[in-house]
């Protein structure tokens, strides 16, 4: 577990700590303070409105404004984080979605001050308020200090005002698994290499009481999974693929989840730039969220059956590398023409897709850093769902959405499957066309999903790995997207609702 979080019943204004987190909105005539404030208010003699004004705050959202309390409080400093529009354009989501950036924010500005300790007065009047307020709080306290030398970031303590206490530990959960995936994704290449990456798997599931079989490059090669082992030939790190299971005694369904893991992807012998290769090692993100999601699930005790499978390879250009035209025969049979090693993910979900059937899913869900062209389509931070019909990647898209990640539901044009086909093998890896790489990729996969299974495919290439600058919550570097959908997809299949 991360460093916990607390929450107290206590007035803002008496809580001790180095920082204290308010909220406030735009209003038509400037800043308004939201509820927690009040008390705020009161020790500033009613001027916190003023104040704020004077200092050219507008409440708008990730907008921070600092007040020195000169001794009226017991905080010393006072962080007003901006919320928006106090009527959210995206209702009660949106609303959600603001606090847990504010909260983020906030707390990240009070950890790079050298805050040991932060109070957070963000509105948290129910379960979902408070859920928000303290995951949005856990994750903007995140730092990741493997390989600094010297002093390591700060890393404060955190109480959030609150009379619904029982919310905050699911929020823990998640933010313990998001940090998970996060620290697995920012780790180097060097130290994480399917060996490695499936041995951190099985300390997971041993600490999350989850079932966990490994398979090695000897028994993937007798077992037929071509596509990892085709891809990971080239590399000193031979692949893995990882399988974990958590079951529920109550439980009547199973949802399957298979993540791309290519732990460092040099395109192969397709070489990618240099540039394109400086964020490779997040190429694993797919297979660190399922590890995380199958952490957070056995920690809910989600009355439902979970599989996930973890496709880990390194993607080199070695003397014993795959080449383009080569042709490999995935788990159940199909045969592959590989017509750029750079289109490497596709290869080793087909191997687990196929292998599910043996799962016998309900719902079956693949998420990979599959495609440079979702960031074309959709943007870094909104990921790509794509379906075996378009009501299970809208049902997919708005579980996404619930649990406060971004995602769009986008087609499969049958149109597109034509470039696919090969004069030599069931299918090809790509097609010869530029148009339309992130759908391509998703009908690519189709392939090998069983017959008559819901099935999901999620492209998280661009909100998996933020390279600009923090905002909210989200660091730089590894974010652990994927990890809340996920969950949410197994509380929705427990429920009955998916």
């Amino acid at each position: 577990m991360t460093n916990p979080l607390t929450i107290s019943t206590g007035a803002a204004r008496s809580a001790t700590a180095d920082a204290l987190v308010i909220g406030i909105t735009e209003g038509p005539d400037g800043p308004v303070p939201v509820a927690g404030s009040e008390d705020v208010d009161a020790a500033l003699d009613g001027t916190l409105r003023e104040t704020l004004a004077a200092l050219g705050a507008t409440g708008k959202q990730d907008e921070l404004t600092r007040i020195a309390t000169a001794g009226r409080l017991a905080a010393p400093l006072i962080i007003a984080a901006g919320l928006g529009a106090a009527e959210n354009k995206d209702g009660e989501r949106g609303r959600l979605e603001s606090l847990r950036r504010a909260a983020g924010s906030a707390v990240r500005s009070a950890a790079a001050s050298k805050a040991t300790s932060v109070a957070v007065s963000l509105p948290a009047r129910d379960e979902p308020e408070t859920e928000a307020v303290a995951l949005g709080a856990l994750l903007g306290r995140y730092t990741f200090g493997r390989y600094r030398g010297g002093d390591q970031p700060t890393v404060p303590d955190l109480v959030v005002l609150s009379t619904v206490g029982a919310a905050a530990g699911r929020a823990q959960v998640l933010a313990d698994a998001m940090t998970l995936v996060r620290d697995l994704v920012n780790t180097s290449p060097s130290h994480l290499y399917p060996e490695t990456f499936a041995a951190e798997a099985e300390r997971v599931a041993r600490t999350a009481d989850v079932d966990f079989g490994v398979l090695d490059q000897t028994a993937l090669a007798s077992g037929g999974y071509g596509g990892l082992t085709g891809v990971g030939q080239g590399s000193v790190h031979p692949p893995r693929l990882v399988r974990l299971g958590y079951r529920h005694p109550a439980a009547t369904k199973t949802v399957v989840f298979c993540g791309k893991g290519i732990t460092f992807d040099s395109g192969g012998l397709s070489l990618k730039p240099p540039k394109s290769m400086e964020a490779m090692k997040s190429d694993m993100s797919g297979a660190a969220a399922v590890l995380g999601a199958l952490q957070a699930i056995a920690e809910l005790r989600l009355a439902v059956n979970v599989v996930g499978y973890l496709a880990m390879a390194e993607n080199m250009p070695g003397g014993r590398a795959q080449r383009p035209s080569d042709v490999i025969t995935v788990f159940g049979g199909k045969t592959v023409e590989v017509l750029n090693t750079d289109a490497e993910g596709r290869l080793v979900l087909a191997d687990v897709l196929a292998r599910s059937a043996q799962d016998s899913p309900d719902l079956l869900v693949d998420v990979a850093t599959l495609t440079g062209a979702q960031l074309i389509a959709l943007g870094p931070r909104i990921a790509g769902v794509m379906g075996s019909n378009d009501e299970v990647a809208a049902a997919v898209a708005d579980a996404a959405r619930r649990a406060g990640e971004q995602a769009w539901p986008m087609p499969l044009p049958a149109e597109l499957r034509k470039g696919l086909d090969s004069s030599v093998a069931d299918i090809a890896n790509v097609t010869g066309e530029r148009y339309g790489g992130m759908l391509v990729g998703g009908l690519f996969l189709k392939e090998f999903v069983p017959d008559g299974v819901r099935w999901a495919h999620v492209d998280i290439a661009g909100p998996a790995f933020h390279e600009g600058e923090p905002y909210g919550y989200t660091p730089r570097g590894g974010t652990g997207a994927a990890v809340r959908l996920l969950v949410q997809l197994a509380t929705d299949v427990a429920d009955g609702r998916l």
